[in-house]
């Protein structure tokens, strides 16, 4: 097993981190003692979507962790030098990237508003390639840098695409980006992963889009992908790159064994999410 590496004092910029498995990321890193870089876009409570700019900030400071609220689009490239440049300003560099901010519409191609299918590009692969193409220059000047992408393993069978041809080529999409990243930024001392969850997490997503309560009651909630997330990020960047993981497998990998807490509704069959390879 590589060596653990603390993220005491260390900086993620995270994408989409005012609510569900960003949070539950910059959370988890916070009770390490990270400084986090809260970049989203929701600064006034919002009906259907809880969490705002500044809640996620005292939560994550009444977590042991520093955090700054960046008001940022990341389809958009002056918005994201600047929360890039103020994070680097204020905490000093960055450490870690965490692209997780991601837009969903599960259709088929005559049922998807091309509004929709932009949508999706902008935001999961141009904001994943902007925040990496911003972040990297200074990733390199970190001693552990990891950039941790919330995306799926490549497995290009026709199920995963057929039903949702919109939305499976954006996730994919930033697939491909933490794919090339991990041979490109290897003389840079950079690592590059992706996560992914087993089953359904419960997040405004799920929620307000994908069924509401009654799958809900059949997710995990976010915190398994927070500490499988801490564990990768925990890693020694030059032993672990390259790697599609996903999160319940991480958590076996360090020893845990019991994964009832994690569950929405203890005892409940759990849906498994989009996108799992056979294997």
């Amino acid at each position: 097993m590589s060596e653990r590496v603390s993220l005491g004092g260390k900086t993620l910029f995270i994408t989409g981190a005012t609510r569900g498995i960003g949070l539950a990321i910059a959370l988890r890193a916070a009770r390490d003692g990270a400084h986090i870089a809260v970049v989203g876009k929701t600064q006034t409570p919002h009906p259907d979507l809880p969490g705002t700019l500044d809640s996620a900030c005292a939560d994550i400071e009444a977590a042991g962790g520093q955090a700054i609220p960046l008001l940022c689009d990341v389809r958009d490239e002056a918005q994201v030098e600047r929360a890039v440049a103020t994070t680097v300003s204020h905490f000093g560099g960055i450490d870690v990237l965490v692209n997780n901010a991601s837009a969903i519409f599960l259709a088929g191609t005559v049922d998807t508003p091309m509004k929709r299918f932009d949508l999706m590009q902008q935001v999961n692969v141009r904001g994943t390639y902007l925040s990496g193409q911003k972040c990297i220059p200074h990733l390199a000047r970190a001693q552990n840098p990891h950039i941790l992408t919330l995306s799926p393993p490549l497995d290009f069978r026709t199920e995963h695409f057929a039903p949702h041809l919109a939305y499976s080529l954006a996730k994919f999409g930033m697939s491909l980006c933490a794919l090339a990243w991990a041979e490109e930024l290897r003389p840079l001392g950079i690592a590059a992963n992706c996560l992914w969850p087993r089953t359904v997490i419960d997040t405004a997503a799920v929620r307000n889009l994908l069924g509401g309560a009654s799958v809900a009651q059949h997710a995990r909630k976010a915190d398994i992908v927070a500490d499988a997330a801490f564990e990768i990020l925990s890693r020694k960047a030059a032993d672990f790159s390259g790697h599609f993981a996903i999160d319940e497998e991480i958590l076996r990998e360090s020893g845990v064994t019991n994964f009832e807490s994690y569950a929405v509704t203890p005892g409940a069959e759990l849906m498994t999410d989009l996108f799992l390879p056979k294997d």
